[in-house]
């Protein structure tokens, strides 16, 4: 029986192999189907890509949220609270009222009264109790409007701080989107540098051959040739570790194959004057606006320290129910205030607002001190940008050397009166120059770019 039954479970698994390997390899196949397909991204679809699925992002935008919650929590404490108590109690033992015979008097008729002496009860062994009360905050309102402020303090700054993480997350994938184009662009120099290599090693190796060169030429050919193969390859890491990088900041499967758009006419950003990106920074800058809402949660912490010594007033009002309690009828109600003072707390008060008065000096003072950086950032990302465009138009120059340089090599090839490897290398050359122009005026991008986000503005 055991054998039959093992039989019948073999047939089955071979007849299910062949089709979890065809379901497998149909799996397969869709993934290498999507990963060959490479999505295709201009600057601007990148930016606001990241801005949507980075999760750096979703945990800043989160932060707000919590934010929003704690002041929906501080605020609660302006409203009235309503609050049900119920009890169910049991003593073992109650004193009671004795009345002994004859204490109201003797009469003719009846005899003493009351004939014999009697024991009174006081409620019951089990008494049930329920009450809902209201109390309402008075005085303390001061407190709460204070909690509310540095609530609404932290909310401003969680918003700041998103604002501010996007700001650097378009810089920082602006930045890598173009060192991504430059590695490319380079790869394409370090390929056009293989086959010229390729070229010239072929030429020493027939010139040495024929007579006309040391065998010496031939192994620097050979040396050249490596040396730009292994310039090939670094590229080639270097692309994989920014895709890489890209992925991951776009929120994407890091292996997503992307095909950036080599215009760069969206690389060029407006930025205002010097005078204009200082005055920007002062108003819109999220190191200065973090700073004047920690200045705002100072003062709201300074004033809930002095509130500290107004009386706690109350008003409250209470609907109760009882069975088993004595001398109380079953249902009543309660009305009136209460009032709490501290009288002596050995010196607490006074300690939290000398505390609270030096937190508010180093709220002001760190404001004043990010206001001085901040500036110092925008002078120095301006100079920047000025030395930049210097350095894209010597890089222009040298582009168009270049490009005249292989025109002019093309033409004496042409009449064999150049060798293909110069050739080779003369394309190699104006490829890699074309690369440098590129790089150039791409730093002078992130430069406008990393200058308007100091200033508070989205680089894009």
């Amino acid at each position: 029986m055991w054998l039959k039954t093992m039989k019948h479970f073999s047939h089955r698994f071979l007849l299910l192999t062949p089709l979890c390997t065809f379901l497998l390899v149909g799996i397969s196949g869709v993934v290498r189907a999507q990963e060959s397909n490479p999505m295709h991204l201009t600057l601007s679809q990148a930016i606001d890509l990241a801005l949507k699925q980075n999760r750096s992002l979703g945990l800043a935008r989160l932060t707000v949220v919590d934010s929003e919650h704690k002041k929906e929590i501080a605020r609660s404490a302006y409203f009235p609270h309503i609050k049900n108590e119920s009890s169910v109690l049991h003593v073992t033992e109650f004193a009671g009222v004795e009345i002994p015979a004859g204490t109201f008097g003797v009469h003719q008729v009846t005899g003493p009264i009351p004939g014999e002496t009697l024991f009174i009860d006081q409620g019951a062994l089990t008494s049930y109790t329920s009450g809902t009360g209201l109390t309402q905050p008075l005085t303390q309102m001061f407190k709460i409007h204070a909690s509310n402020r540095a609530a609404t303090a932290d909310i401003n700054t969680a918003k700041i701080q998103v604002n501010q993480a996007e700001n650097e997350v378009a810089l920082k994938v602006r930045q890598i989107y173009y060192e991504l184009l430059i590695a490319q662009l380079k790869q394409q120099a370090a390929d056009e540098e293989v086959r010229a290599s390729q070229v010239k090693d072929q030429e020493a190796q027939d010139a040495v051959r024929t007579g006309r060169a040391l065998d010496v030429a031939a192994l620097e050919g050979r040396a050249g040739l490596l040396d730009a193969k292994q310039s090939a390859l670094t590229q080639s890491l270097q692309i994989n570790s920014l895709s890489l990088t890209l992925n991951d900041l776009l929120g994407l499967p890091l292996h997503t194959q992307l095909q950036l758009d080599s215009d760069p006419s969206e690389a060029s950003l407006s930025i205002p004057s010097r005078e204009e990106c200082i005055q920007i920074a002062e108003e819109h800058s999220p190191e200065i606006r973090s700073a004047q809402q920690s200045v705002i949660k100072a003062e709201a912490g300074l004033s809930a320290a002095k509130d500290a010594y107004i009386p706690d007033v109350t008003g409250l009002a209470r609907y109760s129910y009882q069975s088993g309690v004595p001398l109380l009828v079953h249902n009543f109600g309660t009305f009136g205030f209460t009032l709490s003072y501290d009288l002596f707390e050995g010196g607490r008060r006074n300690a939290e607002i000398r505390d609270s008065r030096t937190l508010l000096s180093q709220a002001e003072l760190n404001l004043a001190k990010v206001k001085e950086e901040v500036a110092v950032q925008v002078e120095a990302a301006y100079d920047k940008v000025e030395q930049l465009q210097n350095m894209v138009g010597v890089a222009e120059e040298a582009l168009k050397v270049r490009i005249e340089v292989a025109r002019l090599s093309d033409r004496q090839f042409e009449q064999n009166a150049a060798l293909a490897s110069a050739r080779a290398e003369a394309q190699a050359k104006a490829v890699a120059a074309k690369a440098s122009y590129l790089e150039a005026n791409l730093g002078l991008s992130l430069a406008q770019a990393d200058l308007k986000r100091t200033i508070g503005q989205m680089p894009r």
